[in-house]
């Protein structure tokens, strides 16, 4: 006889489940406790509350020892809700304005990371729960005592029942990536100085690893936080130096010289130092100032100076004898100069940035102030600063508090003026079924109505037949709750409503007399909650940030055109023309488009093509939001390299060459900006998004220095990336989606 063949569970059911049965042990032990072996409802309530609200309704992304730490972390938090939700129901005034402010504050706090969004919903809850009548401040007590319970419950359960793997952290993750560039750049060092098809693809895998796409949420370096942001740093920077070894020529007579070998050797050593870093270990130090040293032997050789930090040892020598020995140099040779020092200044980068995510403020290496400006910054401005760059609506994070805070504080308001029966429950389904985009609320709701409609029946049948028999319910809770919890999330927000209004009414049983008349109420309640979002959903950002995306992306490339113009220009005059520094206002502009791009990037790849795709109508159909935003980070890495003093002069043929396609760069970046965003007195015509000009050779001057090589490199790259834009990622060069 044949093997019976084992039937596993689908994958989906099976992570749902092992959710379903931590919530289900947390809840059903934290009332049963209260409810029946304390006679205290009040905590009981409040204890099951408290774990449905961080096991259920809270999304906190990673494993269960992660979600246990975020939880812990909020705890005082979690205090402090209930207390003031406590204190502000003894009006209905008071508890909608405390709605009104409490709801922002919770939803906002998404700016601080995917953990603190995760659990926004949650705490959410947590504040609506005490915030209907009665209003009962000596039950403070046992509120507090029931949802620590329930909260510690959830904390010792997550931590210690069914324990996950967790993946690879971000460190560990920059770690491999630095390895691996350290292992291309030992090859490139080497005969016969190019990479072979296969470790350029290894490179760019590995490049991929670092995007925060393939990252999993928990573990993104999205917090505000020095070691946070110096990790997001890392991530960058060391794809941006995979990259650069990836695209590096080769020799042009098989020749590459002593000086960009040693270049390169040194890349090879740091890379692997940063790695040790990043592994706790030992600050890159040696090996950083090495690099140092063989980088400005290298910037004498080609052009003389170029930037700090420079030990006094290895500077190079005048400008002009510097400017003389590079007219040795063929072009190609001097091209090839440029891109290994574009790899270092990229390598050294890297490891400032791994040195600081490891060891915050007590990092060893120097750093520059314009590139990692929040370095000697305390937490409380960092956060301050991430606040203040999202408080306007055009802010993603914004307008989502905004919204949800005004349904909540409209559905409060309904609930106190109309003294609506159980208006906890419509102020929960306004808080779970108003989405981003006004087509996925209306579809949400619709979905959500006819769920609570079938639960409302099957709630009254039960009611109906087990009458006043407490202890039926209590045997069918933990049952139903299991079944909830599990099928639930899978099957979708109609399933998820229809089972959680049986289990409330089970819940609810236990604490009150039962009637059938409860099923009418939980539908009512859902059906003015559903309402009330449905009407904000529509009057407050409907498109969510399918159209904040399309106006965020052109705002960055008109701030990086103006970046591209004044860096060009100053180049090109060798200093003499006065430009906004690194880190000033016309870099802050652009980093702050930057920022807000990627946060309506972010949401616009969570949310559905709006059924019909209006939203999108108006952006050009195959636009590669992902390298609109590398051209804001490669316009500002290169403006900062290129604009490191000492600037030297070009010369007059080359200063017009580099202000020629400094100028060309600049008014295709506007040409798209305004494809993507059209005004209304923008022409009607189509607008070429492709340069016909970009695979034309730029004439070079003779006799120019490394600086106008470096400078052209790097308007080129905009170039480049400008036409992936339009291409969808199908431009020129072996990955959609470079560093």
């Amino acid at each position: 006889m044949g093997r019976v063949p084992v039937r596993r569970i689908p994958a989906d059911y099976a992570v749902s489940g092992r959710r379903a049965v931590r919530v289900t042990l947390v809840a059903a032990a934290g009332f049963y406790l209260f409810r029946y072996g304390l006679d205290r409802p009040v905590a009981a309530t409040y204890a099951l509350f408290a774990a449905v609200a961080v096991g259920g309704l809270a999304k906190i992304p990673g494993t269960g020892r992660q979600r246990a730490a975020t939880v812990l972390r909020l705890l005082p938090v979690c205090w402090l809700l209930i207390v003031v939700g406590t204190c502000l129901s003894v009006r209905t005034w008071s508890a909608v304005v405390g709605m009104l402010a409490v709801g922002f504050a919770l939803a906002f706090a998404a700016v601080g990371g995917p953990r603190l969004a995760g659990a926004a919903p949650g705490l959410q809850l947590l504040y609506i729960l005490p915030s209907f009548p009665p209003y009962a401040p000596d039950t403070l007590g046992e509120r507090l005592i029931g949802t620590t319970t329930g909260l510690a419950l959830f904390i010792a359960v997550e931590a210690l029942v069914f324990p996950e793997p967790g993946p690879p952290s971000y460190r560990a993750r920059a770690a491999h990536a630095a390895r691996t560039a350290a292992h291309c750049a030992a090859l490139l060092a080497t005969a016969p100085y190019t990479l072979t098809g296969s470790d350029i693809r290894a490179a760019w895998e590995t490049s991929r690893s670092l995007r925060s796409l393939t990252v999993p949420e928990a573990d993104r370096p999205a917090g505000p936080g020095v070691r946070d942001r110096a990790l997001a740093h890392t991530g960058l920077t060391t794809r941006t130096l995979l990259s650069r070894l990836a695209q590096l020529p080769a020799p042009p007579d098989g020749q590459p010289g002593p000086e960009p070998t040693a270049v390169l050797q040194a890349v090879a050593q740091l890379a692997t130092a940063t790695a040790t870093c990043l592994a706790a270990g030992p600050s890159p130090v040696a090996a950083y100032e090495h690099l140092v040293t063989a980088r400005a032997r290298l910037s004498a050789v080609s052009v003389g100076p170029r930037t700090a930090p420079v030990p006094e040892t290895a500077r190079a020598p005048a400008p002009e004898a510097a400017a003389a020995a590079a007219l040795d140099f063929p072009p190609p040779v001097l091209r090839r100069h440029a891109a290994v020092l574009e790899i270092a200044d990229a390598a050294l980068a890297m490891a400032a940035a791994a040195d600081l995510a490891v060891r915050g403020r007590h990092a060893a290496l120097e750093i520059a102030q314009s590139r990692f400006w929040y370095a000697g910054t305390w937490t409380p401005a960092l956060w301050w600063h991430r606040l203040r760059g999202h408080a306007g609506r055009r802010s993603v994070f914004f307008q989502n508090a905004a919204r949800i805070a005004l349904a909540l504080t409209a559905a409060r308001l309904v609930a106190g003026v109309d003294t609506l029966p159980h208006g906890f429950w419509a102020m929960l389904a306004t808080l779970t079924l108003t989405r981003t985009t006004m087509d996925e609320t209306w579809h949400t709701i619709r979905l959500a109505l006819a769920g609570t409609l079938a639960g409302a029946f099957v709630t009254a049948a039960t009611l109906s037949l087990a009458g006043p028999h407490t202890a039926v319910y209590a045997v069918v809770l933990p049952v139903w709750m299991l079944f909830a919890f599990t099928v639930g999330p899978v099957k979708g927000v109609g399933w998820a409503q229809g089972l959680f209004t049986v289990l409330v009414a089970l819940v609810f049983a236990q604490l009150s007399v039962p009637t059938w008349r409860l099923a009418e109420v939980r539908m009512l309640d859902v059906l003015v909650g559903s309402a009330i979002g449905a009407v904000f959903g529509l009057l407050a950002w409907p498109r969510g940030a399918h159209d904040e995306l399309r106006q965020a992306a052109a705002e960055l490339l008109r701030r990086a055109a103006e970046i591209v113009v004044a860096t060009g220009a100053s180049v090109a005059g060798g200093g003499a023309v006065v430009v906004a520094p690194p880190g000033q206002p016309g870099h802050r502009s652009l980093q702050r488009a930057v920022v807000l791009a990627e946060s309506a990037y972010a949401q616009f790849q969570s949310e559905p093509t709006p059924f019909g795709g209006a939203a999108r109508r108006a952006a050009p159909p195959a636009v590669d939001w992902q390298a609109t935003l590398l051209t804001g980070h490669h316009t500002l890495w290169g403006s900062e390299r290129l604009l490191t003093p000492p600037l030297t002069g070009l010369g007059t043929a080359a200063a017009e060459s580099v202000g020629a396609l400094g100028d060309r760069v600049a008014g295709r970046m506007l040409l798209v900006s305004a494809a993507l965003d059209p005004g209304a007195d923008t022409p009607a015509g189509p607008v070429p998004l492709i340069d016909p000009a970009l695979g034309q050779a730029v004439t070079e001057p003779p006799g120019a220095p490394r600086l106008y090589y470096a400078t052209v490199s790097w308007l080129e790259s905009l170039l480049t990336d400008l036409t992936r834009i339009a291409h969808g990622g199908s431009g020129p060069g072996p990955d959609p989606h470079p560093p």
